[in-house]
């Protein structure tokens, strides 16, 4: 048994839970519920048809109007079990609604013609179906390789040049002494509390001076800079002995060669832990790409969904199928990385 897994695990009481343990994991299983309860209700929507998306109190599990093929009727029609007069139940396929009336026909005689049934004595007969067609019709009409390719591309070059650029910067505000450092850190430290919303005006200018509208390296080159990962990666190279560095400077290495092959290596849980922060991020970034982009193929998987929102109508079933597929690779990254999390946050670079 691993240590996390001996400490999840662990309890205060000896052969019985103790009060304290009851109340944990009461606690941890409620907080569990209200972080993957919203996934998961978007997971389970998406297997569901646009009726049963609006449908009324909504259903957790993807259930569907059962239908039936009857002769003289082009589209199938949705199955009622239909309370009578007399108290019977009878199973009728709808045919029309009128108002708060349903007329309805019997599947088995439909030459029986129409009968008419008030709306609070039916009950609609509903079966367990995953509406596959809301993952194969948008990846049809839906150019999802491109949009995905975009978000690739946008994700994965705008991480690694914010691992470098970040890194050597906080390399030199963590190792080097120089006069109007304080400075340089407080300017930082204010930055991270102003609101994304009040760079945007001047970074747009930015861009538009150098012609990279509606171009992806628009999308990427602001976002590079960010005082949040300067400090997160300073902090962590403070920890790392000034000692290893005045060492390898002796020995005659090189300013990027220390950097390189001695601060990265020793920094990997920080930079492990940034790179998560990043592709998050990115991944999931909206409002600048959706500012910067305007022609479909230059845009991101998060700016396309949002053509599914139309001017009168949401395709909710689409939106939240496509949604999930986006979600996948950066649930997979986190996944994986994860651990370092931790690591990066509460070790230290003494060993």
């Amino acid at each position: 048994m691993s240590a996390a897994t001996a400490m999840l695990f662990r309890t205060r009481g000896k052969r019985q839970l103790h009060i304290t343990d009851m109340l944990s994991y009461l606690y941890l299983t409620l907080g569990t519920l209200i972080m993957l309860g919203p996934v998961l209700w978007g997971v389970t929507s998406s297997f569901k048809t646009p009726a049963a998306i609006t449908r009324f109190p909504p259903e957790f599990f993807p259930f569907a109007e059962k239908t039936v093929v009857v002769e003289g009727y082009e589209d199938p029609l949705p199955l009622f079990d239909v309370t009578m007069e007399d108290g019977t139940v009878r199973r009728l396929a709808q045919v029309r609604r009128v108002g708060l009336e349903r007329q309805m026909i019997d599947p088995a005689a439909p030459e029986a013609g129409i009968i008419k049934a008030k709306m609070d004595a039916t009950e609609i007969v509903q079966e367990f179906r995953l509406a596959w067609e809301n993952y194969a019709e948008p990846l049809q009409q839906f150019d999802f390789v491109v949009y995905f390719r975009n978000s690739i591309v946008v994700t994965a070059s705008a991480t690694l040049l914010t691992l470098l650029l970040n890194s050597m910067l906080a390399f030199a505000l963590s190792k080097y002494r120089f006069r109007g450092q304080s400075a340089i850190l407080n300017i930082f430290l204010i930055m991270i509390l102003l609101p994304g919303a009040v760079t945007l005006a001047p970074k747009y200018l930015v861009i538009t001076s150098l012609g990279w509208n509606n171009n992806l390296l628009g999308v990427i080159i602001p976002t590079l800079a960010s005082p949040t990962a300067v400090f997160l990666l300073r902090q962590y190279m403070l920890t790392l002995p000034d000692e290893l560095v005045d060492a390898a400077r002796v020995d005659g290495a090189s300013e990027w060669y220390i950097y390189w092959r001695i601060i990265l290596p020793l920094s990997m849980p920080a930079l492990a832990t940034l790179a998560i922060f990043s592709i998050m991020w990115r991944w999931n970034d909206f409002l600048w790409p959706l500012i910067v982009l305007t022609e479909n193929r230059n845009f991101t998987l998060q700016v396309a969904l949002n053509l599914f929102q139309g001017q009168y109508d949401v395709q909710w079933g689409y939106l939240l199928a496509m949604t999930v597929l986006s979600l996948l690779p950066v649930t997979f990254i986190f996944a994986f990385l994860q651990k370092y999390i931790a690591t990066g946050i509460a070790t230290t670079g003494l060993k």
